[in-house]
């Protein structure tokens, strides 16, 4: 029997295991070389993405991290308003999982501008382009939307709703000053006051990441706010209007008109052009209402008339032992002295016999000429948009300069009057009123309108109506206060009515050093108890200003100074007493 062994062929097995060997180093070989691609092309996106993220940081440190719109600030930095990022809330129809039926009532419970039925009509895709007809894929339901809000409607869970974060402007002092700041619509433009009046400024990408400094102080402006507030409600009037003014600068320290309204309440506008306020309440009664402004006109007649020379000396006295009659007119005083007045007599007791006199001595040109350069024929000087245009006479009639020479026949608003009396008071100069921060250094140089000494005189005058007459209620002891006082019946149906009255005070402290002019008016007062039912503007107008120059007075450096006065020793004497007050 025969064994037959067969030998495997060693060497081709090797020979095979050498050449897989090969191919797997090779595989592996090819696999490095991806793997080395890929980490290199990831490697290479990587750098890519952070040259890009760079970049567009660089972009938005650029521009898009500066605000969309620079700060409104007051003269000391605080912010007056600011841009912040809020939530909008906005609906895709088209998206919706919900019925509509369903989601309308919940919508309409939670934002109740629009009814069930309007939700129900926007969610079913209803509501069409103007332009072309189409439907809207999105809209606005609720702009600029509290956080509770959105998290209440992102609770109802329809993802359909969407959420836009959007600039938002926030006043964070809420009413002040509404009036001066005004506001920017949901596209972030300016549609009012000061927003409006620095829209270009305020948006200018290389300055808007600085603030704009105001003139506005905002605790002047809150005490001027508070107390005039108090008054409007006590009087029970329709409105009121405040102006506190730096009378060698022509800075606006607070300006006020009540009603105030919330400009982080958007209102809504009829018409669509910026600086158009439809309602009373946007309306800026110191800049865009004109008014009679009554016997606080008398000064200033009196130093025209001082100036021209047509009053040569105060003691000189006329006839106010009765009624004036000038034709078929008749001009009394509210309190005839029924005897004949020198000039500081005159104002003190408010004599419109007296100041029609003067004014028909100084005659049409003369009256008008000094008008003209206090401006009163012209919109109020000031950045606003919101500014009313004087009533100007057509036609100067003898009895038209009497009569505007005590406050009747010409409107203006209470800003050109604060503006006068800033020039009555500073020496004679009138300055534009401003209502941005500006150095004394960087004051207008502005314009003489009456000489130094008349400025003087008129600073004693008026200090005397606050010591001796109408304005007594506004003697704030130390403060060394000066005005005058003016009640003008408003014009109605081609005549007066006797009991719709504009009462205003304006006055200036410290009358031996004269820094700021106080104006307080309340439209259509009436009478208290306490004021014995008077609502003049001695009674109304007057203590309103006292109450707000003792409080602003210390925040402005002012001190009471009982040592402190203006000399008024060598007019005094000409004001005469009844014996029983004689000293």
């Amino acid at each position: 029997m025969t064994t037959l062994i067969a030998q495997p062929t060693r060497v081709r097995q090797a020979g095979t295991r050498q050449h897989g060997a090969v191919v797997a180093h090779q595989r592996l070989m090819i696999l490095m070389l991806l793997f080395i691609m890929a980490t290199v092309a990831i490697a290479l996106r990587i750098g890519w993405l952070s040259i890009d993220t760079a970049r567009h940081r660089m972009a938005q440190v650029a521009s898009g991290y500066l605000p969309p719109r620079a700060d409104l600030v007051d003269r000391n930095g605080e912010v007056l308003a600011r841009t912040i990022d809020a939530l909008s809330i906005g609906v895709h129809p088209s998206r919706l999982l919900n019925a509509p039926e369903e989601l309308a009532p919940k919508l309409a419970a939670l934002m109740p501008e629009h009814t069930e039925a309007e939700y129900l009509t926007i969610l079913k895709a209803h509501v069409v382009n103007k332009k072309d007809g189409k439907p809207v894929d999105f809209i606005y339901l609720r702009r600029r939307a509290l956080p509770e809000l959105v998290q209440q409607i992102n609770a109802l869970g329809e993802p359909a709703m969407d959420y836009i974060r959007e600039p938002q402007r926030l006043y964070p002092q809420t009413t002040l000053a509404g009036h001066v700041l005004g506001f920017t619509n949901f596209d972030g433009l300016g549609m009012a006051g000061m927003e409006h009046a620095l829209e270009p400024r305020l948006t200018d990408p290389a300055q808007r990441e600085k603030p704009v400094a105001l003139s506005i102080d905002m605790r002047v402006q809150a005490a001027l706010e508070s107390e005039l507030s108090a008054g409007l409600l006590k009087h029970r009037a329709r409105g009121a209007t405040g102006i506190v003014l730096d009378v060698q600068t022509g800075e606006v320290l607070a300006m006020a008109s009540l009603p105030v309204f919330n400009p982080n309440k958007i209102p809504v506008y009829k018409k669509s052009a910026p600086g158009e306020p439809i309602d009373a309440v946007w309306s800026n009664s110191a800049t865009q209402n004109v008014y009679e402004l009554g016997s606080t006109f008398k000064p200033i007649t009196f130093a025209n008339a001082i100036d021209s020379g047509v009053v040569t000396s105060l003691a000189k006295r006329y006839d106010a032992t009765q009624p004036l009659h000038v034709g078929p007119f008749k001009i009394h005083d509210d309190e005839p002295a029924h005897r004949w007045l020198n000039v500081p007599e005159a104002l003190v007791h408010s004599s419109n016999i007296v100041t029609a006199q003067i004014a028909d001595q100084l005659g049409k040109e003369r009256t008008a000429a000094l008008f003209q350069k206090l401006n009163f024929d012209k919109v109020p000087a000031i950045e606003l948009h919101e500014k009313g245009r004087p009533i100007w006479p057509k036609y100067w009639a003898r009895t038209t300069v009497m009569t505007i020479g005590y406050g009747h026949g010409m409107a203006v608003t209470p800003l050109h009057l604060a503006a006068a009396y800033a020039a009555l008071v500073n020496g004679g100069i009138w300055r534009p009123s401003t209502l941005m921060k500006i150095d004394s250094a960087q004051a207008p140089k502005g314009t003489r309108v009456f000489s130094a000494s008349t400025s003087l005189t008129l600073r004693k005058l008026l200090r005397l109506v606050v010591v001796e007459g109408t304005g007594g209620k506004a003697n704030i002891e130390g403060m060394r206060v000066g005005g005058k006082t003016g009640t003008a019946e408003k014009a109605s149906n081609g005549s007066y009515d006797h009991h719709s009255l504009v009462s205003t005070f304006v006055s200036a402290f410290p009358m031996d050093n004269p820094r700021y002019v106080v104006l307080t008016m309340l439209d259509e007062p009436h009478g208290t108890a306490d004021t014995g039912g008077y609502a003049t503007a001695g009674m109304v107008s007057a203590p309103i200003a006292g109450k707000v120059i003792a409080r602003i007075g210390p925040m402005l450096g002012i001190s009471p100074d009982m040592h402190k006065d203006i000399d008024v020793s060598d007019i005094q004497p000409l004001l005469w007493k009844p014996r029983s007050e004689r000293r």
